[in-house]
């Protein structure tokens, strides 16, 4: 191969790694304007705090910032920054970013060496979005003109980045234990069979609020969920097993209209506001909390224009065994996230 041929080989290649930074930029911009769009028409809706905590800045500021920073992506993610300045300068908006996740990374790992988080995995989410911002400054910032091919890779980028996303935050966040102090325990039902037998999910959910009551985290334990397979419905098999293991029926309260996440959080929502309890833990497997931490915080804010008004922590359920059918479960996970973040901007109610 003569040296034109290599030359030319090197760009292509750098045309196709350019693709997947433009992709990476798209999907990032494209988030942080949904986000910002549709906190202003819905209360609660945004959640850039997903991906990106800006330090220092806080209300209008932030907003600002990463309106900023998502045109600025979006730029890039077109190739519409021809100008060697603006090329510059939004290279340097991606560093800026990049230095903003590996900071939120480093709070991460103070806050987990003062003991007041817990998990089995130990790589926050920042981490990984600052290697995509750094693969992003180092591919797309020179605004390459992409081939077929190189559109080809932006695509598949994009809509693999719609995926792991949130696989990335079940894993990520879902992992990551949050335990404290509370007001009250929440446990999110699963299925129970026809002879009143909680399935292997049920129990560990159920064993899980358990001992965290018995550890004095909270002082009262709401079992939510719908029917079971026969005349036992789900929240009354938890308490069965809970009155089993010695917690007083003074301290269980249930919701028996718990049908999907998005019930029982239309449900106990009330029920916390009515005991002026101001926190909550939430326990379910790791997959399905960043939904449901999502659904509890819009549900808050849309309550009392205020996320923080009950404070919402959350406990991955301690699982005996691994789920057999888990790759499934998160699959399906991926899709009903993305249904219930959007859902709002339909004019719906989040569905199951």
């Amino acid at each position: 191969m003569n040296q034109i041929e290599q030359t030319t080989s090197v760009d292509q290649k750098m045309a196709l790694w350019a693709g997947v930074g433009r992709g990476l930029a798209m999907f990032l911009g494209g988030f942080t304007l949904l986000n910002l769009m549709g906190g202003l028409l819905i209360a609660g809706f945004d959640a850039n705090h997903w991906w990106l905590a800006v330090p220092v800045l806080h209300g209008s500021a932030d907003d600002l910032f990463l309106l900023v920073a998502g045109v600025g992506l979006i730029l890039l993610a077109c190739g519409a920054a021809r100008r060697l300045w603006l090329r510059r300068l939004l290279g340097g908006l991606v560093l800026l970013l990049g230095v903003i996740a590996l900071y939120n990374a480093m709070v991460f790992y103070m806050v987990r060496a003062s003991g007041e988080l817990n998990g089995s995995f130990a790589l926050p989410l920042s981490l990984f979005l600052a290697g995509a911002l750094i693969w992003i400054f180092a591919t797309a910032w020179r605004q390459r003109r992409l081939s077929v091919r190189g559109w080809v890779v932006f695509a598949v980028t994009l809509a693999a980045s719609a995926v792991a996303f949130p696989l990335a935050q079940m894993v990520c966040f879902g992992k990551t234990d949050y335990r404290r102090k509370a007001d009250a325990v929440v446990v999110l039902g699963a299925r129970v069979y026809r002879d009143g037998t909680m399935s292997q999910a049920l129990a560990d959910r159920a064993r899980t609020g358990v001992e965290l009551y018995h550890a004095g985290y909270a002082k009262t334990l709401i079992f939510s969920g719908g029917p079971g397979d026969g005349p036992i419905d789900e929240p009354t098999a938890m308490k069965n097993f809970a009155l089993a293991n010695g917690v007083p029926e003074s301290a269980i309260v249930l919701d028996p209209e718990g049908l999907n996440t998005d019930a029982t959080v239309r449900n106990t929502v009330p029920m916390l506001q009515q005991r002026g309890l101001s926190s909550v833990l939430i326990v379910s497997h790791f997959y399905h909390l960043p939904r449901t931490k999502m659904t509890y915080e819009r549900a808050i804010a849309l309550a009392d224009g205020d996320k923080s008004a009950i404070r919402v922590y959350t406990v991955p359920a301690k699982e005996t065994y691994t789920l057999s059918a888990l790759p499934q479960y998160m699959a399906r996970e991926v899709v009903a996230l993305w249904a219930y973040y959007l859902s709002p901007l339909a004019g719906e109610g989040a569905r199951r």
